[in-house]
């Protein structure tokens, strides 16, 4: 892994962001809102109605701030596996502090269910994200993915 010091490509970010959001939000609401919201309400994930505005500008916040960070970070490897390799490290960092965190913050039925079921959420969210993101500065800087 290296850090580089490149200058902001204003439009890869805006398309991360738009990118990141628009695969995050949905998913978010399909999986824990129509899949399984029985089940998250079972584990207390859900404290009342959930508040999509907020929800939805926490996801343009992190997708901004993931989008303005790709660049500083480099993998060895093609331009996806650079992608995937990013989101691998950015979905762990978000396991621990969103999961993790969650779980050692209550006390809820099925830890092992939940962990399961937050951990396939994430892989699917950063997997697509990393392809994504990888794609996107690709084609920006004129690089083949």
């Amino acid at each position: 892994m290296h850090f580089m010091e490149n200058q902001v490509n204003i439009k890869a970010v805006g398309l991360g962001t738009l990118a990141y959001t628009l695969v995050t939000f949905p998913l978010a609401v399909i999986w824990h809102v129509l899949l399984f919201e029985e089940k998250y309400r079972a584990f207390g994930y859900f404290d009342g109605e959930p508040s999509f505005a907020l929800g939805l500008l926490t996801i343009i916040i992190q997708g901004f701030i993931l989008s303005f960070l790709f660049p500083y970070v480099r993998f060895s490897g093609t331009a996806i596996v650079q992608g995937l390799k990013y989101s691998l490290i950015i979905g762990v960092f978000f396991w621990t502090s969103h999961v993790l965190a969650f779980v050692a913050k209550q006390t809820i039925n099925g830890v092992p269910n939940f962990l399961s079921m937050e951990s396939i959420y994430l892989l699917f969210q950063f997997g697509i994200y990393g392809v994504l993101i990888s794609t996107i500065y690709s084609k920006v800087n004129g690089i083949n993915a």
